[in-house]
């Protein structure tokens, strides 16, 4: 097997590569404040074509929470690619997505389970987290649900910091 040389979309991913922290907000549902969550996170490079991303938090009620993300890009289909799993959910989701003209958003499209209020148990929607690169020590996470008519409720956005003396990749 022929190693893969790194593209310029693997190069994006790289330079997210270190100690961050993160702080930022949850919609809890209707006529609930929103519930305020900080933590760190660990990226590494598998390689130079992915990226893992290790998160530690805790959940609303105090009981932690560890997320894993990766993110990588597919040269066949021309496609970013990757997973996330939760300590919180049973599901991983998986990732498909593409970034912007101007090389600073990553849009992911995903589906998993609707947290819509009043959503049947098993009823599956579609999500899309955003990660916008606005500087190399800060970048944002949004996280929204995608609704049939196209239109969208974002429901969590985190900003996410390059921590002191973290050096990027």
């Amino acid at each position: 097997m022929q190693t893969t040389a790194p593209l310029q979309q693997h190069t994006w991913l790289l330079r997210m590569v270190g100690s961050w922290t993160f702080s930022g907000s949850g919609d809890m549902g209707p006529d609930q404040p929103p519930h305020e969550f900080s933590g760190v996170e660990e990226v590494r490079g598998l390689g130079n074509l992915w990226i893992v991303m290790e998160g530690r938090g805790a959940m609303p009620d105090g009981t932690p929470a560890n997320t894993l993300m990766t993110l990588g890009y597919d040269t066949a289909s021309g496609k970013f690619v990757g997973t996330w799993v939760g300590s919180m959910m049973t599901h991983l989701f998986t990732y498909e997505g593409s970034l912007d003209d101007a090389g600073r958003v990553l849009t992911l499209d995903s589906v998993g389970p609707s947290f819509a209020p009043g959503a049947m148990p098993g009823t599956m929607a579609r999500y899309q987290d955003i990660i916008e690169q606005v500087s190399e020590n800060h970048r944002i996470l949004r996280s929204r649900m995608v609704h049939d008519d196209g239109t969208h409720t974002q429901f969590m956005e985190a900003h996410y910091h390059r921590a002191p003396g973290a050096m990027a990749r």
